[in-house]
């Protein structure tokens, strides 16, 4: 999701007034709101498929899917990732009962504007969610999945996952065949770019 900043200095109190209140989704960092502005219609696209293909892999399995309209909390700060998955029972912050802190997969699909943020600043937070099994970046160019699997000492293995292969999130038993993430990505792209603007 791409990311526009708004810096306001704030309390946690007055973060969730003004997400009550806002039209758009809105980020909570140290002390600082930051409106969440739409993505393109390819990283829509892919936010989508990516959840449905692991959600459809999780039947039976005692775990739910959620999009990016759940938000997280961890260490003060909350996030709204492009798609989570939590298994067990539900755990929420003790400010805010609509914010989960126990995730055991997270995915982010990256854009231009969020790309860094999500490799570097937001990984280091969503690090700190002592859940967290796996960390997902569907990633446009090139067409590929990052595999980010936290070990059992708490170290983290890579792994860049390209059309052919199917990722496994350790956290929930669940399959992503990349293939069938990026199938109609190319054609997507061509007629987005080729659509004509209209007024609504």
């Amino acid at each position: 999701m791409a990311e526009s900043p708004r810096v306001l200095p704030t309390t946690y109190e007055d973060y969730l007034a003004a997400l009550e209140a806002s039209p758009v989704k809105l980020e909570f960092h140290g002390g600082e709101i930051f409106a969440m502005t739409g993505g393109s219609v390819v990283h829509a696209h892919l936010a989508g498929v990516a959840y449905s293909v692991l959600r459809s892999s999780m039947a039976g399995k005692p775990c739910r899917m959620f999009n990016s309209e759940l938000r997280i909390a961890v260490a003060g700060d909350v996030c709204f990732p492009d798609a989570s998955v939590i298994c067990g029972p539900v755990q929420v912050d003790w400010r805010d009962r609509n914010a989960v802190t126990n995730p055991v997969v997270i995915v982010e699909v990256l854009s231009a504007s969020t790309e860094q943020y999500d490799r570097g600043g937001k990984f280091e937070l969503y690090r700190r969610i002592a859940s967290l099994r796996d960390y997902l970046l569907v990633s446009q160019d090139p067409n590929q999945i990052e595999h980010f699997a936290r070990n059992d000492d708490g170290s983290w293995l890579y792994r860049a996952c390209v059309e052919g292969d199917t990722v496994h999130p350790s956290g929930c038993s669940g399959a992503i065949a990349v293939s069938e993430v990026f199938a109609d990505v190319a054609e997507l792209r061509a007629l987005a770019e080729a659509a004509p603007a209209t007024v609504p």
